[in-house]
């Protein structure tokens, strides 16, 4: 709804809410929708300050430390049954005066390298809100579409008024970034208001866990994982911390802690949005909305994607992006035209073992769901494999030596490791007879793993270094000065392993190498595209993952038939995908220390829908989800972070 002046203040008459001691309201920010809190605003139901209040007060009563750490923050930890308390957020955008005030510790302050932080010129969130509250009051208009819009970033994205470190406890000489990162930019310009940099698994790997941040939980369980490794991001946007955040995947760190709290995330394509201003940008990081809702998920991917010079990716997009913002299609109450498959090779059971049941359940109800709204579902049946005809047809091919090194017995060499056969005319046989492609015991090559193995070298250091130079710090000129200049925490629980060695290791790379990363990447989207256009699909869908949120000190759930936590694999090699609250489990398998599984136990943890579609097709799922959201209703709040005591 969109109110003149006029029209707002003859509304207010009747719409007056006391306000406490705090500036705090008495609007229901919990589960607020960006319209809802935008009508509110325009209907003089509450200022943009009393928001971020609103969400501070949440802060501060749910962001505290949620493990046991006798030895600190960088010791050993354990995990807390209804902690009352997840650690998603580790930087606040508060002044120094403002945040004392509020009785958030120095370890939230804004820098550690500017212990004044008296920039006139670098406001923080109550004041830029303040100045929209001011802007508001002369205009009676909305600043822009994110007007109202509190949001926490990822720490591996540059924000230049905040400390920007992907979790690290690093000595730069300024730990704030000479600017922001692109997308922050334009999510600001937009009107939107960044309170946060929210946690996250340290450098976007490993466990829920950060040096400076320190360790996550999650909102339904605070035992259990949060997802990485954007989990605090997704964490922050579950406990309404936030209205919205914003993530970043390479392989499942949108989708896996999205799934794993009940929100909506979007790892939209990669071409479509910038990179510029991020730790460890690379060909498979995307950079994604999470809110509670599909609507909103869709309002801010509209704020920012686009082309970037900065980013020379987002050339692919000219020409390719919808002309009408994404959040008009999120307005369908139905799906008829639609075609959607279904991923088979994802929901098996037999396959895999029960820990997955339910999760497929779960799944298949949301399937039956999109049939409802009118949608033709495209489905190879049980123990059938939707892009399995393709998969056999193309990778052959276009894997070419990544595939011929898996199967001796087809292509056999000889003592030097050259063909001892004719290898062309045995894939050209292939390629006309599919039927004689070899399988694996696990059934290689599917879609849930299309084979080959990596060469790939230097694409870590690469993209360390080049942010490192591009951020010019003083004190930190490479990846090996950044490691000599970090510390990291200690913990002997082989699942809590810090990242000291993986960086170390990939420092030692002396040339750049990524033919195989990309060779890959290609073989995917051929065969993906050619079965979506063999089968006529708009969207495929699946369960976002089969597995839900393990206890984060325990085993992780292994590797069965190539099924992971979450099923990535084909988003990553560039195809936008959409996870959706799908309901809970009402009992789940964990693993004991020594790696057995455990009997069940009753546990409601969330479980989701994961839409796919091809590239610059974002549209399509904004519209699937929303349909599929509005009959379903499955966002549910966590039940021990509710709405705080009005005073």
């Amino acid at each position: 709804m969109v109110l003149t002046l006029g029209a707002a203040q003859a509304a207010a008459a009747d719409n007056k809410d006391s306000k406490d001691r705090q500036g705090r309201s008495s609007f229901q920010i919990e589960e607020a929708t960006i319209p809802e809190i935008q009508d509110a605003i325009l209907r003089h139901r509450v200022t943009t300050t009393e928001i971020v209040n609103d969400y501070l007060a949440r802060i501060k009563a749910y962001n505290g430390t949620c493990v046991s750490q006798p030895a600190g923050i960088l010791g050993p930890v354990t995990m807390i049954p209804n902690a009352g308390k997840v650690n998603a957020l580790m930087t606040l955008n508060l002044r120094p005066k403002t945040r004392e005030a509020m009785g958030f510790d120095a370890r939230k302050a804004r820098s550690m390298t500017d212990a004044v932080d008296a920039d006139p010129k670098m406001p923080d969130a109550l004041e830029t809100a303040a100045r929209l509250d001011q802007q508001f009051a002369r205009t009676g208009k909305l600043a822009g579409p994110l007007h109202g819009v509190v949001m926490a970033i990822k720490d591996q994205y540059d924000t230049a008024d905040m400390r920007t470190t992907s979790g690290g406890d690093v000595q730069w000489a300024n730990d704030r970034p000479p600017d922001d990162a692109t997308v922050v930019a334009r999510l600001r310009q937009a009107g939107a208001i960044i309170l946060a940099k929210a946690n996250l698994d340290e450098y976007a790997g490993g466990p829920a866990r950060s040096s400076f941040g320190g360790t996550q939980c999650n909102p339904y369980d605070t035992e259990r994982d949060p997802g990485g490794s954007s989990g605090g991001s997704a964490t922050a946007v579950a406990a309404n911390f936030v209205t919205c955040a914003i993530g970043e995947e390479t392989g499942a760190s949108i989708v896996k802690p999205s799934v794993f709290n009940d929100v909506v995330g979007v790892a939209p394509t990669r071409e479509l949005v910038s990179a510029d201003g991020m730790i460890q940008r690379g060909i498979a990081t995307r950079v994604g909305p999470m809110c509670r809702t599909v609507g909103d998920a869709a309002r801010i991917l509209d704020a920012y994607q686009g082309f970037d010079p900065k980013d020379e990716l987002t050339a692919f997009g000219t020409g390719r992006v919808p002309t009408a913002p994404y959040q008009t299609s999120v307005k369908k109450p139905r799906l008829d035209g639609y075609r959607i498959g279904v991923i088979r090779e994802y929901m098996d059971k037999s396959l895999f073992p029960v820990v997955d049941a339910e999760s497929i359940d779960i799944a298949e109800r949301a399937i039956q769901k999109l049939r409802d709204l009118g949608a033709t579902i495209v489905d190879p049946g049980p123990h059938g494999a939707l892009f399995q005809s393709c998969v056999d047809k193309y990778v052959p091919k276009w894997m070419n030596q990544q595939f011929v090194r898996q199967f001796a017995a087809q292509f056999p060499v000889d003592g030097a490791g050259a063909p001892a056969t004719d290898h062309v005319n045995t894939l050209l046989d292939m390629y006309f007879n599919p039927s004689s492609v070899p399988h694996t015991a696990t059934g290689q090559p599917s879609i849930r793993n299309l084979g080959g193995s990596s060469t790939d070298v230097g694409d870590a250091k690469y993209n360390f270094d080049a942010y490192i130079r591009e951020r010019g710090d003083a004190a930190i000129h490479d990846l090996t000065e950044l490691i000599q200049k970090s510390t990291f925490w200690n913990d002997p629980n082989p699942m809590m392993g810090n990242r000291k060695a993986s960086l170390t290791n990939a420092d030692k790379a002396q040339t750049l190498a990524s033919a195989s990363t990309l060779q890959a990447r290609f073989t995917w989207q051929t065969v993906v595209y050619d079965c979506f256009a063999e089968m006529g699909l708009d969207a495929v869908v699946s369960p976002t993952g089969n597995v839900p949120p393990g206890i984060l000190t325990a085993p992780e759930e292994p590797s069965v038939n190539d099924r992971g936590l979450v099923w990535d694999s084909i988003s990553s090699k560039g195809f936008p995908a959409m996870t959706v609250p799908a309901g809970f489990t009402t009992q789940v398998y964990d693993r004991a220390q020594d790696g057995s599984l455990l009997p069940p136990k009753a546990a409601k943890l969330p479980a989701g829908i994961q839409l796919l579609s091809l590239p610059f097709n974002e549209q399509k799922l904004f519209a699937i989800g929303a349909a599929y959201e509005a009959v379903t209703d499955n966002r549910v709040q966590p039940p021990g972070f509710g709405p705080l005591p009005q005073k």
